[in-house]
């Protein structure tokens, strides 16, 4: 039960932080309609995916270095990515990002063109949706840190426990990005700087308890 609530905390983190894609749910749900920003969201989630995948490899490299006497050095690594990235959250300035244009910058940097067959459309915004959560490094930085606390709190050898921590993770990420765009229209009305500056801030604070509990906890 431990396990789910912090699987479902992460993932609840993650879906608000303010970024290119969380405006671009919102205001493509609104001008294209809710089928293509869920086209949008599948094109995120795959490349979360893969980011994940990423995480998961350079975690284990590091676990096995690390392993026996060593596993506290780990345990700060870890710690330390979450504190950095809460820092990151506090003092980034804040600003209300134009999905339209992001999206618009992905389409022309990549040269995806539309297509008149709407099936076919459904694939290129799944593809930009991929393209826009890739190429933003912050990604793999926050699943690096996700993957270091589901890691930690494994207390088997086996991946059983990893991968349910991070299907539960992404499920509630995925869910709430779902409500985000049925809702977009009340959504967009209450997002301000205002908003978003608390986001940051809130959301850092929260990095850098989970760092610090991270490398503490042996202590505690």
């Amino acid at each position: 039960m431990e396990m789910l609530l912090h699987a479902f905390t992460i993932g609840l983190i993650l879906s608000i932080m303010p970024g290119p894609v969380f405006f671009v749910l919102i205001e493509k749900s609104i001008t294209k309609g809710i089928r293509s920003a869920l086209a949008i969201d599948l094109g995120v989630l795959v490349s979360d995916v893969v980011y994940i995948l990423l995480a998961v490899l350079f975690v284990e490299q590091i676990n096995g270095v690390l392993s026996g006497n060593k596993k506290e050095v780990f345990d700060i690594i870890g710690g330390s990515i979450f504190i950095t990235y809460g820092i990151v959250n506090l003092f980034k300035k804040t600003k209300m990002h134009d999905g339209d244009q992001e999206f618009e910058d992905v389409t022309e940097k990549y040269q995806i063109k539309e297509s008149a067959d709407p099936n076919k459309n459904f694939g290129l915004l799944i593809a930009k949706g991929f393209l826009l959560n890739f190429a933003n490094p912050m990604v793999v930085f926050y699943w690096l840190s996700v993957v270091s606390v589901a890691k930690r709190e494994s207390h088997t050898t086996g991946n059983l426990f990893l991968i349910v921590f991070l299907v539960i993770v992404l499920i509630t990420f995925f869910s709430i990005d779902v409500v985000k765009i049925f809702a977009a229209k009340r959504i967009r009305n209450l997002v301000t700087v205002s908003l978003l500056q608390t986001l940051n801030k809130l959301i850092g604070i929260i990095f850098i308890g989970f760092g610090l509990f991270f490398m503490l906890q042996r202590f505690l």
